[in-house]
């Protein structure tokens, strides 16, 4: 691991920036209100700005502004019911039944309205050992309104002095995830590679480089101040986005038969002198990646060219020097793997010019793409809400699941009172996801990241005596905590235990182990009713879902292919269907990649066909690297148009139709008998061009019109015949999936 790169990444990341203004935010309150004798006025005032905080996670400004807006109407609202409700146990427990239901429920109107609930049911919980009377409570409202008011006039106002900072620094993540992509596509030139390792590492990546484009177009597309070319940097901005975009997909296409290219050269260094090259190229995109994030020029290396350059002409010389009847054809795909490489190293350099050129930052113009279809747009309404309501929906059953379980863990902590037994029910709110992995894995971190954070509060507070080093240590473990919080939960529990516990001892310095014992008490009691409830409370298992990405996968998969067998036949197909339908693909693709991993955490009796649906999904991801890498034909390498592709076209489509109505329990409804003898009249022609072309080889023939005219057909055939043989296969899969 490159740790100065990783220092710097996280430096400049949009992560750490929120940490250090949620720090701020919360601790600034406290931090004044106690300077006037007012701490305890202070800390509810933090409270109302952390709740604020969760929901101003990284998006379009109007729609963090919304969402602080809402929250903190309804924080407001349910800490004045929870004043006055609990003091009445028996009132109690019904009210946080209904809270838990109503506010995992408005989850279905996208994550920030989940963010919203969620803080809602912290301030709830935070509130329920209040036992306050009359205008206390009001006033106490007031304070958590104030703070959260606070917060919200604080995140507007570092967003107005840097409108595109959160942009460039998501930017930059994103050209860094798709340098880690390259990085593991990489590794299929070792001698000694795993492919079945290496081809869940990049499903899994697939999955991080989704998450962060997707957020990339939230802030660029729905930005009307960006989409209108008001400014240089938005425009930039845009420009660059797309170019990344364009740069995976042509990082997708280098798919090829690599045990082929092994056997071919697994004994000569040119296949390690491919793999150096692209790591340099990885490693000069995560330096892209780097200064987009920090807002620096970008310095691409001069000699990236040059490297490109003579790797070329060391082909070229090998190429001379080894080929053979034989390896003909791994030289070819070699070949284009060399002009994949070059396209790539272009499109770096292009990345690079957009900071760089001063002149170019005002003669710069956006494509004309319908920004609005590349983002998903969810409607406040209440039918949305009303279809949930059914047994059906995963968001309704969460909503029971996290409802009864709060409710169970309020109950016990009736029975069995401990000195802050809230931390019961929040452990439980925090912990319960909707899927079961999540919840799982969270359950995992919450429980080792307590222990180890109470473990490291203890420590500091053996060692350090002074108030004021303790103060300095408990605003880093702060930053720490909401830096990683959206990323690394484990970590961020590490840091937000020693975090809490500080400021507890500050609080009641005397009550500190009794504190102690409390969070590690709570914290175990929360961690097994969520287990629990997660195991047997109206469970939401991947298997019983998963038929629906497989379907979208492979109806997104047939028209990305369709739109790029069009443009090879000749036919107008815009921009902008065609850079929708490639994000289509690519969507689906990570979200059934993403489905498949969590199934993968669920119980052993509970992953129904495992290996066939890591068939499917690695069949689907070689389906859209084909795909790409026709893409790249058709776009740079400018292939003649030929009637036979509207033929190959309608029998892989067909083939595709056939696998998702298989999956979804419907009747095939294409024949393509009729098409059978297209790829074999295809392969016939190809064959007599590689047979040509290996007698001219064996007379000397070095240079001739065969080989143009193979050179040009025959990796757009290949491809056909690739893509081909895994619609018959993802057929084949479907059947076997039911």
């Amino acid at each position: 691991m490159d740790y100065l790169k990783e220092y710097k990444s996280f430096v400049t990341s949009h992560y750490l920036s929120d940490g250090i203004r949620i720090t701020v935010g919360i601790a600034l309150p406290s931090i004044v209100l106690s300077y006037f004798n007012l701490l305890s006025a202070g800390i509810i005032v933090s409270v109302g700005a952390m709740c604020v905080s969760i929901t101003d996670s990284p998006g379009p400004i109007h729609h963090r502004r919304n969402g602080m807006n809402a929250c903190n109407v309804i924080i407001f609202v349910v800490s004045l019911l929870t004043g006055f409700i609990a003091p009445h146990p028996l009132l109690l427990g019904p009210f946080i039944f209904i809270c838990c239901f109503v506010f995992s429920m408005i989850g279905v109107y996208g994550s920030r309205a989940t963010s919203v609930g969620a803080s809602a049911l912290l301030v709830m919980v935070l509130n329920i050992d209040r036992k306050y009377e009359g205008l206390p409570i009001v006033i106490n409202a007031l304070y958590i309104l104030a703070g959260g008011t606070w917060y919200t006039l604080l995140s507007l106002l570092l967003y107005s002095f840097r409108p595109y900072k959160l942009a460039q620094q998501a930017l930059g993540d994103c050209i860094q995830s798709t340098a880690d992509y390259l990085r593991i596509k990489a590794a299929f030139y070792d001698k000694e590679v795993d492919y079945n390792r290496e081809y869940r590492r990049l499903l899994e990546q697939q999955v991080s480089i989704h998450e962060k484009q997707n957020l990339v177009r939230e802030l660029l597309f729905k930005s009307r101040n960006i989409v209108r070319e008001s400014t240089d940097a938005g425009r930039i901005l845009v420009m660059q986005f797309l170019d990344i975009v364009d740069l995976f997909e042509a990082v997708m296409t280098s798919q090829y038969d690599y045990k082929t290219l092994q056997d071919a050269f697994g004994k000569t260094d040119i296949l390690d002198r491919f793999h150096t090259i692209i790591i340099e190229i990885a490693d000069a995109l995560d330096e892209t990646g780097i200064a987009v994030k920090s807002g620096t020029p970008i310095r691409t290396p001069k000699s990236m060219e040059e490297k490109i350059n003579n790797l070329q002409q060391y082909f070229e010389n090998f190429r001379d020097e080894h080929r053979t009847a034989e390896n003909v054809e791994a030289f070819i795909s070699l070949r284009h793997i060399l002009e994949n490489i070059k396209d790539i190293g272009e499109r770096l350099l292009i990345l690079g010019n957009y900071n760089n050129d001063k002149k170019k930052k005002t003669t710069v113009k956006t494509e004309e793409l319908e920004y609005e279809k590349f983002v998903t747009h969810t409607d406040i309404n209440s039918k949305l809400l009303k279809d949930n309501f059914t047994l059906k929906s995963n968001i309704f059953r969460h909503s029971l699941r996290v409802s009864i379980a709060t409710l169970t863990g309020f109950i016990i902590s009736q029975f069995f009172p401990f000195g802050h037994s809230y931390w019961i029910l929040l452990t439980v709110i925090v912990i319960l996801k909707p899927a079961y992995s999540l919840t799982k894995k969270r359950n995992y971190d919450r429980l080792i990241g307590t222990i180890c954070g109470a473990l490291l509060g203890l420590v500091l507070l053996y060692f350090v005596k002074s108030n004021d080093v303790l103060l300095a240590f408990m605003i880093l473990f702060m930053i720490a905590t909401y830096s990683f919080l959206r990323t690394r939960y484990l970590i961020s529990i590490v840091f937000m235990t020693p975090y809490i516990l500080l400021l507890f001892h500050f609080l009641a310095p005397h009550d500190f182990k009794s504190i102690f014992s409390d969070r590690l008490i709570d914290t175990v009691i929360g961690s097994v009713i969520a287990f629990l409830a997660n195991a047997f409370i109206l469970p939401a298992w991947e298997h019983e879902q998963v038929s629906d990405y497989m379907a979208s996968t492979l109806e997104d998969n047939s028209r990305y292919f369709a739109d790029v067998a069009s443009l090879l036949s000749g036919k107008p197909v815009s921009l902008n269907d065609y850079k929708l339908s490639r994000k289509n693909a690519f969507v689906s693709l990570a979200n059934l990649s993403d489905a498949f991993n969590r199934m993968l955490s669920e119980p052993k009796n509970k992953q129904k066909k495992v290996r066939e649906l890591h068939q499917f999904v690695v069949s689907n991801h070689m389906l859209t690297s084909h795909i790409a890498t026709l893409a790249y034909y058709a776009n740079a390498m400018q292939v003649p148009a030929q009637e036979d592709y509207s033929s190959y076209t309608h029998i892989i489509t067909s083939k595709l139709d056939n696998a998702k109505a298989v999956l979804l329990r419907q009747q095939r409804k294409t024949d393509i008998s009729s098409f059978r003898e297209s790829f074999a009249t295809l392969n016939k022609k190809i064959n007599e061009l590689t047979e040509k072309r290996k007698e001219e080889l064996n007379n000397g023939i070095m240079v001739s019109d065969t080989r143009k005219k193979l050179s040009a057909i025959k990796p757009v055939a290949d491809q056909f015949n690739f893509i081909n043989k895994i619609a018959n296969d993802l057929e084949k899969l479907s059947t076997g999936l039911q």
